[in-house]
């Protein structure tokens, strides 16, 4: 080209270029030599100067378009359940950009507030102008702090509430909200290091006092990120529903079909009876029926409430409140089967014989009128010949054919030998101001027993019938344990003089023949911890890989969609498959079911930190009052600052710190999992017995701190240790001095 291009040419030009507009390629592109690059330069230089182009890198681009690769951050999924995105470089002068995210099944679940690096196209759309696929997820939103605010001169420093963490952060004045001394807040990360050495950070939220009255699941409730307020769509919605019609329904309403649930349980979502079956070839079997709330009339795929029911994944449970998956309307009124109150249901009949065996099932979507509401006391009661006068007119016609098809479950269960593991739970009492009253073990009933093993059964049904069926559905997925926490486990065993046989394939009657041989010993409780701890952590997925601690090949949830996305999705499916109605699983729903169970298995393993959170901290506050006190337990864990015991009074666990463990030095064996002394070579493992001093309770971080008294019937001696540690996994050094020989020449 004998002259220079115009602006609007070279415009154009990186417009239509955005991989190939370094200054390089601008001078390839026109024809551009010798001296007119200078002027080139210049030009660009012009552009840049107006705000048309910017300078990434090497290469010129307009500031009101996007690079084809590009950082970006996830907004909250809209009310289809599309994931949108903004650029974090956005520049330019116009409206910034939306990105519509297109994900492949194989991309891992993505969320709000994740950073992303995609790659992007441009689209003419009227709500979105790009869409893009994921490269790689390379950080979330800004990290966010939860802490007690310290009030300086010039703003102040946030002490964070996570257990084991001293890393302070200053907040630089004009930062602070007006927060007040000694305030629960929420902060983010704002900036690097500052004049102090501490990172900074910016006041988001003022959450208030911590020490009121029932804060402390606040704090898991922010901690963790768990939505806590339905936004105003959503209870619009619900507040608009209203009675399911009967048609298309099968009328269940003459079956005795009652609820069994805990005492000061507000919904219920599960009904079900026993009938003797009178088939002549089935002698001493029954017909039982599970029937649970139809929660997918009411939350249909699309809906405000069903976006939010998926962001949320399930209900999350503390001593004090319940975040729940479903506005009260529904799992407290609409989709709870309350006595007396006709509800809709999806229901399973089961036919089985006198040892549990499942012969044949069937699915219904009906309506049905709940005759009784019970607790597991009651039902108990009345079975060990108490009964309330609430539950004596049900005894013959409802309870006794109920705990008669249990025992022909047990039968089938025994056969099965699913996982029989013995770990008691713990329920904290609270009083009328939030404190903690009392802390127990949970009464475990025949009646508790009976009701997970019909749920059980209907969980199979459904997974059989949908997989017969051939529809997509989400299963609940245990995996068989990792080996090498299996050789943790069998080193557990044998330091208890227990046996775990090596080179066989693992089953699960391979691991109740373990605990069945701890049972009443004091090792019992330490080997029931060592084999939950080898086992997998269990998950969402629309692949069928077994459940390995049910030894059930097929398994779905089935019978909680108030509470658990996942027993929603497999309504919807089961709906679809019988072709019951319009409000089953859709196109969208089957082309997310991964992203689905990805998303929801992070959300279930968000709840349980939460509520081990909270757990911690109401035992740290109620071992609070009883520092200087002494305890007994086990110890529970090892690591290489020290040991953990739990207290066999509370099943509070406490940091006995390296310091306590007497003067000799010891050195951490990852392998093994034990302490060894540097001098003595005594061994430190976990189930020893223990007697330890209440040093410190922390309410705030959930954090308790032991002085060790006695260790297997020996005292640490106290006194100052020597300097240095043992190299891990070596064996303790010989103190025979080393004597060194010289040669001469």
């Amino acid at each position: 080209m004998s002259q220079l291009p115009t602006k609007d040419e070279i415009l154009s030009f990186i417009r239509e270029n955005p991989n190939a507009s370094t200054k390089r390629d601008i001078t390839r592109a026109f024809g551009i030599k010798g001296a007119a690059r200078i002027d080139l330069k210049a030009m660009l230089k012009e552009l840049a100067a107006d705000g048309h182009i910017e300078k990434r890198k090497r290469r010129f681009a307009d500031p009101d378009k996007l690079a084809p690769v590009s950082v970006l951050q996830l907004l909250a999924p809209d009310k289809d359940g599309d994931l949108f995105a903004i650029p974090l470089e956005w520049q330019g002068t116009g409206v910034m950009p939306q990105i519509l995210l297109s994900l492949r099944d194989s991309d891992p679940a993505l969320g709000q507030g994740d950073r992303i690096l995609a790659r992007l196209t441009e689209v003419a759309d009227e709500t979105y102008q790009y869409s893009g696929r994921l490269i790689r997820r390379i950080g979330q939103n800004p990290s966010r702090i939860l802490g007690i605010f310290r009030k300086r001169s010039e703003g102040g420093r946030i002490v964070p509430i996570d257990k084991g963490s001293d890393k302070e952060w200053q907040v630089p004045d004009g930062a602070t909200a007006d927060a007040k001394d000694g305030e629960l807040v929420e902060a983010e990360q704002s900036g690097p290091k500052g004049r102090l050495g501490l990172p900074m950070a910016k006041i988001v939220e003022r959450l208030g006092d911590p020490s009121a009255p029932k804060a402390v699941s606040l704090i898991a409730i922010h901690q963790h990120g768990i939505p806590d307020d339905f936004p105003d769509d959503v209870i619009a919605q619900v507040d608009a529903a209203g009675p399911a019609p009967h048609k298309g329904r099968t009328d269940l309403s003459h079956l005795p079909l009652i609820t069994i649930d805990p005492a000061d349980a507000r919904d219920h979502d599960d009904a079900c009876c026993a009938i003797p079956d009178t088939d002549p070839a089935n002698e001493g079997g029954f017909l039982l029926w599970v029937a649970i709330a139809d929660v997918a009339h009411y939350v249909r795929p699309g809906t405000p409430v069903d976006s939010e029911a998926v962001r949320r994944g399930n209900s999350t449970y503390f001593p004090d409140r319940v975040v729940p998956m479903l506005p009260d309307r529904l799992s407290g009124d609409l989709c709870s089967l309350h006595e007396g109150v006709e509800r809709p249901c999806i229901a399973v009949e089961m036919k089985i014989n006198s040892i549990g065996e499942k012969l044949s099932h069937r699915f219904v979507r009906g309506y049905m009128t709940s005759p009784a509401a019970l607790s597991y006391e009651e039902a108990q009661g009345a079975i060990d010949g108490n009964p309330t006068d609430r539950a004596k007119p049900l005894l013959d016609p409802v309870l006794r054919p109920l705990f008669a098809s249990y025992k022909a479950l047990k039968v089938a269960r025994n056969a099965r030998q699913p996982l029989e593991l013995d770990l008691p739970e713990r329920k904290i009492e609270l009083s009328d101001t939030g404190e903690v009253a009392s802390i127990n073990y949970r009464d475990r009933f025949d009646a508790h027993k009976l009701i997970e093993e019909f749920m059980v059964l209907a969980n199979v049904a459904a997974a059989e019938t949908l997989n017969a069926k051939k529809s997509p559905l989400i299963f609940r997925v245990h995996e068989e344990p990792d080996p090498s926490k299996l050789d943790a486990l069998r080193d557990v065993a044998k330091a208890s003089g227990l046996p775990l046989a090596k080179g066989q394939v693992l089953h699960t009657r391979h691991l109740n023949n373990l605990l069945q041989a701890a049972a009443g010993k004091d090792e019992a409780e330490l080997i029931n911890m060592a084999t939950l701890r080898s086992m997998t952590q269990a998950y969402y997925s629309p692949d069928n890989k077994g459940h390995f601690g049910l030894a059930l090949r097929n398994y779905a949830h089935f019978t909680s969609p108030i509470r658990r996305y996942a027993d929603l999705i497999v309504h919807r499916a089961l709906v679809s498959a019988h072709g019951w109605g319009d409000d089953g699983l859709t196109a969208a729903d089957i082309e997310r079911l991964e992203q689905t169970s990805n998303h929801i298995s992070d959300t279930e393993r968000r709840s349980m930190l939460a509520e081990r959170d909270t757990t911690d901290r109401y035992l740290a506050a109620f071992m609070s009052e009883r520092v200087g006190h002494n305890f007994t337990g086990r110890v529970a864990g090892i690591a290489k600052f020290g040991i953990f015991v739990k207290l066999d009074e509370t099943g509070a666990d406490g940091l006995v710190p390296m310091r306590e463990l007497g003067k000799e030095f010891f050195h951490f064996d990852r392998e093994t999992g034990t302490l060894q002394g540097a001098d003595s070579g005594r061994i430190i493992r976990s189930g020893q017995r223990a007697t330890v001093k209440i040093a410190e309770a922390v309410p705030i971080t959930g954090g308790l701190v032991f002085e060790l008294l006695d260790l297997e019937g020996e005292t640490p001696e106290k006194g100052p240790a020597r300097r240095g540690f043992k190299r891990r996994g070596s064996a303790p050094k010989s103190k025979k001095k080393r004597t060194v020989k010289r040669n001469r020449k």
